[in-house]
């Protein structure tokens, strides 16, 4: 086969082309779903709650036909109260007694007619049909009809659905054992919904300062030292344990709570003693792992001094992950939108009396896997255009002879190479990350149902597969990133590239492997960092709000969040570190540092990557 050059080639073609077209037919799809879910869904439904009459508290409406009530302005109206509160039924996930959007909820007993015309005009709170008129309540024969059952019992809104509760203990005793088997009776997707859409605020706060401490730890990785080294692994510890720690009290106090009728609170219960226990195999692993590494923290600290070379001569790759964070941003705000109205679509339908049902429609199921899918394909693919870019610029860098006059503008023009060039490449590298995730999804799905079966058996294979695909995975990424570093080189497409990369490595793996092992573990400690302080603010904020909300899944999504924010601010150092390794393996391969061939690399790095690799 012809002998690899192993230099940034000037005339490039595109790469993996077809790949780039399979990404744009599926985000076609994705487009037809968002639209579908747009016209069908109304996500505010699952917390402001909506009337009888097709009309959702708090917000304009617009009309449906066949309700002449619905398409009102109830935006002063932002409570759900039900004209029959003390005997409730429920028939099909759905309440049996007329429920109307009202302003305030009545605080005191009313005895009659006299005292809801009274409410209504003292409060402005209507707590009869809309169209009978305020002064039509004591003078209208079926008022009696159109009003709530004598007497109403006092109330008060409850917090999370804005409904009206009543406070008498008998009615509140009926109210709360029919709210609680429509909440049990509905599906875990929509518990789920209802828990994000609850806790919005708290997922958006808990975000944000995980983008916080990304950017604290790259500013200190930039300027590393063996005394911050130090701090940052007893910093980790101290989060491990303290994590682990309240994350078994929590367990002990909702297991010995007496209230735990709601299904949401024994899903609660289910999930953070799987969080306890995997919090705790990690905190082990980890401590073992420092103690047994810590004799080489030396030749870390060093490599880091090396990198943060490289980057002081690229000052704008610092910059890099911010504009990748932005797009990711906008994509999960996009993303999470979509998934809550596919939970909410629906077709409206009008029944006798011009009341509204709101019935669902077949196939969500499906869109929403695909939905998930483009989760997955989108977020890996934005954080292999930045790995592709930070590549690019230290290839360009790197393989320049004049050390002190580096190229102008190397992450503009690696950005320009790759939009023209590469985001094929980039596809189908994040394409094979997909695949191999979506097994563990499907996987642990399978898990969670058979987990209900007492078949250890089962359990055990599942478990040793979801190992499997995991460390597949892993392994999978780090060929990734040396494959896009020689299609920078090279401008080869991604299998090419992975195979001249792979070829190159093997040759000088005992010389790297050790070095780029230590570097990468204390960025993994950086970020188990991040996830464990967001995940303790988001244990603390949650667990003031433990009714009615499945808020374990929306912590593991801010667990996600913050890991991959963590990942996209550090896989600066990370990336910048594999492509250097990957371009001194290939100078020492294809140079041998005489005048002929003099090597690319400067004598400090060379001399420090030397004696590093003994």
């Amino acid at each position: 086969s012809e002998v690899r050059a192993w230099r940034p080639v000037i005339h490039r073609k595109c790469t993996d082309t077809l790949w780039l077209l399979l990404f744009s037919l599926f985000w076609a799809g994705l487009m037809f779903i968002t639209g579908y879910a747009v016209m069908a869904g109304a996500a505010e439904r699952l917390v402001l709650g909506y009337d009888s009459f097709g009309n959702v508290c708090g917000r304009k409406n617009t009309p449906v036909k066949g309700a002449p009530l619905s398409g009102q302005d109830m935006t002063n109206k932002k409570y759900v109260f039900f004209l029959n509160s003390c005997s409730l039924e429920m028939q099909s996930l759905k309440i049996s007694s007329l429920s109307l959007c009202v302003s305030s909820c009545p605080q005191e007993q009313l005895n009659s007619l006299e005292d809801l015309q009274s409410f209504a005009r003292n409060n402005g709170s209507c707590l009869c049909i809309y169209n009978l008129n305020v002064s039509s309540y004591t003078l209208d024969p079926k008022a009696a009809e159109l009003c709530p059952t004598l007497p109403v019992p006092p109330s008060k809104s409850f917090p999370l659905f804005n409904r009206c509760v009543p406070q008498n203990p008998e009615c509140y005793s009926n109210y709360a054992s029919v709210l609680i088997r429509m909440v049990n009776e509905m599906d875990v997707f929509h518990r789920i919904l209802s828990g994000i859409l609850a806790g919005r605020n708290t997922v958006v706060g808990l975000s944000v300062l995980a983008l916080a401490f990304s950017f604290v730890l790259v500013l200190a990785f930039r300027f590393i030292r063996t005394l911050l080294v130090h701090t940052l692994i007893a910093l980790v510890v101290f989060g491990l344990l303290f994590v682990s720690g309240v994350l078994w009290w929590l367990y002990y106090d909702y297991r010995n709570s007496p209230s735990t009728e709601l299904e949401t609170e024994k899903e609660n219960v289910k999930f953070l003693l799987g969080y306890a226990i995997f919090s705790t195999i990690v905190t082990v692993v980890l401590l073992s792992l420092i103690l047994v590494l810590r004799r080489r923290l030396q030749f870390t600290v060093q490599l880091f001094r090396i990198v943060g070379k490289i980057i002081g001569r690229i000052p704008f790759l610092l910059f890099q992950p911010l504009w990748t964070f932005l797009i990711l941003i906008v994509f999960w705000i996009f993303w999470v939108a979509v998934l809550l109205s596919l939970g909410t679509a629906g077709t409206a339908q009008t029944t006798s009396g011009g009341q509204v049902e709101y019935r669902a429609l077949s196939g969500i199921c499906y869109m929403v896997w695909y939905h998930f899918i483009a989760l997955i394909w989108t977020s890996e693919f934005i954080l292999a255009c930045q790995q592709m870019t930070i590549a690019g610029a230290v290839v360009t860098c790197y393989f320049n002879r004049n050390k002190n006059s580096p190229p102008p503008h190397p992450v503009l023009s690696s950005i320009s190479v790759l939009f023209c060039y590469h985001l094929g490449t980039a596809v189908k590298g994040s394409f094979l990350i997909t695949i191999l995730r979506i097994p563990r999804i499907v996987l642990l799905y399978l898990y969670n149902i058979l987990n209900q079966k007492e078949s250890a058996c089962a359990k055990c294979l599942f478990k040793c597969c979801f190992c499997q695909f995991w460390c597949l995975e892993s392994c999978l990424r780090y060929f990734n990133q040396h494959a896009y570093t020689a299609t920078a080189i090279n401008g080869t497409n991604f299998c090419t590239s992975a195979k001249d990369a792979v070829f190159i490595l093997a040759k000088n793996s005992a010389k790297l492997a050790s070095i780029s092992c230590f570097g990468d573990f204390i960025l993994f400690l950086g970020k188990v960092f991040v996830v464990c302080f967001t995940v303790f603010g988001g244990l603390m904020a949650f667990n003031y709000h433990r009714e009615l909300q499945a808020w374990v899944v929306p912590l593991l999504l801010i667990g996600f969040f913050a890991y991959v924010m963590s990942h996209s601010f550090l896989s600066v150092f990370e990336v910048t570190a594999d492509a250097m390794f990957l371009c001194f393996a290939i100078d020492m391969e294809t140079n041998d540092g005489s005048a002929e061939k003099p090597y690319f690399v400067d004598q400090e790095l060379l001399v420090n990557l030397s004696d590093n690799s003994r």
